[in-house]
């Protein structure tokens, strides 16, 4: 019997250099994804945050979850750096995370030399049109 359409949560489940960012999302592994990514050790996942000033610390319950892996987290705010919101960057010191943030384009290419030097990196990613 045939199955309706199954609609799975956005997750590639290893390291990839990000390809490119623009018009909404980003390209990868020869995939391509619309909207934000989180890029954790465990794999790129897609990701809600779309405003950089709203960003919470449950927004970044996964980059928690694997905070052991992690000793650097990239965080592209959009098209302009912003600073993280007080309580977030708090969170994140107090999980051992050091956090950066920049635009995405410069999060982007900052990842990617991390990633290729094999350093323990992740990405907090809001796309950019």
């Amino acid at each position: 019997m045939a199955k309706g359409i199954i609609i799975r949560e956005a997750h590639f489940p290893g390291k990839a250099p990000i390809e490119a960012y623009g018009n909404g999302g980003f390209r990868f592994a020869d995939m391509s994804h619309r909207g934000s990514l989180l890029v954790l050790p465990s794999g790129i996942h897609g990701w809600e945050p779309a405003d950089p000033l709203a960003l919470k610390a449950s927004d970044f319950d996964r980059l928690f979850a694997e905070a052991g892996k992690v000793e650097i987290l990239l965080v592209g705010m959009g098209k302009e750096l912003r600073p993280l919101p007080a309580a977030l960057r708090a969170a994140l010191k107090e999980a051992g995370i050091s956090a950066d943030p920049m635009s995405t384009g410069a999060a982007v290419r900052t990842y990617n030399v991390l990633l290729a030097e094999d350093r323990a990196v992740a990405a907090a990613l809001i796309a950019v049109d």
